[in-house]
This record gives C-alpha cells, structure tokens and sequence, in this order.
C-alpha cells in the first residue's frame, strides 16, 4: 500500500511539472507562432528557438516524457513542434532517441516491479486481456506483432509500451522494432513541422497525407499476406 501511495505521489508531481513545462512552452512561443506566416515570423521564431539551446531540448524531452511515460498528453503535437524547433531532420532524430531513452526506462522497470507497476500507468482490465491473450505470449509472433502494432496510426502505443515488459520479447529488439516502427509517423509530423514553421501550411498538411497514405498501403498489404488473421486478433485484443 506505501509503494502504491508513493507511486501516486511521484505521478502527480511529475504530471504537475510537466503540465507547468507545456504552458510554458505555449506562453514562451504563442506571440511568435502567431506571425510564422511572415518572413519576419519566422526568423523570429528561429531566433527565439536559438536562444532557448539546452532549455528548448529538455523541455522537449520533459513533453516527450508526458506523453510516454505519463500518458497525458498525444505524441503528434509534440513530434510537429520538434520540426518547428529543429526541423524535419533533427526534429526526427530527436523524438526517436527520446522515444528509445523512455521505452527503455519504462521496459527496465516494468521487468524490475512487475504488474504493480503497470497498474499505476495502465487500466489493469486491458493489461490482464493482453497478458492472458495466446497471441501476445508467443515468442515467435510477438515480434512482428509489435512491429505492426506501433506502425499503426492510432493503436495505444503508449499502452504497448507498458505492456511489453511483461511479454516473451528482449529489451534490446523490443527498443528497436517500436523505435523504427515509429518513423513513419514521427516523420510526417515532423516534416510537417518544418513547414509550418517556414509559414507554407499546405506543404505540411499534404506531407502528412502523404505518409499516412503509406503506411495504409503497407497496413494493407501486411493484413492480406495475414493469412492466420494475427494483425486482427491483436488489434482486437487492445482495443
């Protein structure tokens, strides 16, 4: 009962601080997004990022953590504002170490407390139908249902996440497959970002359209060589 009470503790402070982070975040860029239809907007914008160094990453990787750790907030806005920030490379680049840094500590310590843990983050009825589903403890296809799972738009990856600590799958290749399963989406985002942060609005919004159209196409290829209707099963059982 005391590691449960700590546990909240620790969450609602965290959640507090990262809630305090976001509004600065919005306080500290609003008068300048207002005018990134501009030429001088956008320097502006640039400059302000600029002057920010350090503090404008660990502000970023203090929303990243929200929305992985704390399930709080939704990863999109998070991924355009590091294009905005630093563009659709380095903006890449960014939220992929940051995803990989969090999984990992979250991976590590649901292998160290167990399903306790998972419970304060998760909904324990959705955590025991996953844990208790065949589909999910078999070795040889948690894997390439990890894969598939985070590359599509909208699963709760954040859920996964938790989850994965308490299924048949390594630390390392679990990392790794949710890391690049992500790329599609951060990309998109994070391109999107970029534009948005040149003013060019319509380059970011077709940018996103365009990725998203990809990975449907791959979803879709993937579920007709699906023979044993593996993807189906899983996404049911999350939901």
């Amino acid at each position: 009962m005391k590691k449960n009470k700590k546990m909240k503790v620790i969450r609602i402070i965290m959640s507090i601080i990262v809630l305090a982070l976001c509004i600065g975040v919005i306080i500290y860029l609003i008068p300048v997004m207002k005018e990134l239809s501009s030429v001088e907007g956008q320097i502006a914008f640039k400059e302000k990022v600029n002057e920010s160094g350090i503090l404008g990453l660990l502000i970023l990787f203090g929303l990243q953590v929200a929305q992985i750790f704390l399930i709080i907030v939704p990863g999109e806005p998070i991924e355009i504002l590091a294009g905005m920030c630093y563009g659709g490379i380095w903006g890449t680049i960014f939220i992929m170490i940051s995803c990989a840094i969090i999984a990992t500590v979250i991976f590590l310590l649901v292998r160290k407390y167990g399903k306790r843990f998972v419970y304060e983050f998760c909904n324990p009825k959705k955590v025991k139908k996953i844990e208790n589903s065949k589909i999910f403890q078999s070795p040889k296809k948690i894997e390439l249902i990890m894969l598939i799972l985070f590359l599509i738009p909208g699963t709760p990856k954040d859920l996964l996440t938790y989850i994965a600590g308490l299924l048949p799958i390594k630390a390392t290749r679990f990392v790794i497959i949710s890391t690049i399963a992500r790329i599609p989406s951060i990309v998109s985002s994070t391109l999107a970002g970029a534009s948005l942060a040149k003013g060019d609005w319509k380059t970011g919004i077709i940018l996103y359209a365009i990725v998203i159209v990809i990975v449907a196409i791959v979803i879709f290829i993937i579920n007709k060589l699906d023979k044993n209707k593996v993807t189906k099963e899983a996404i049911e059982t999350i939901q």
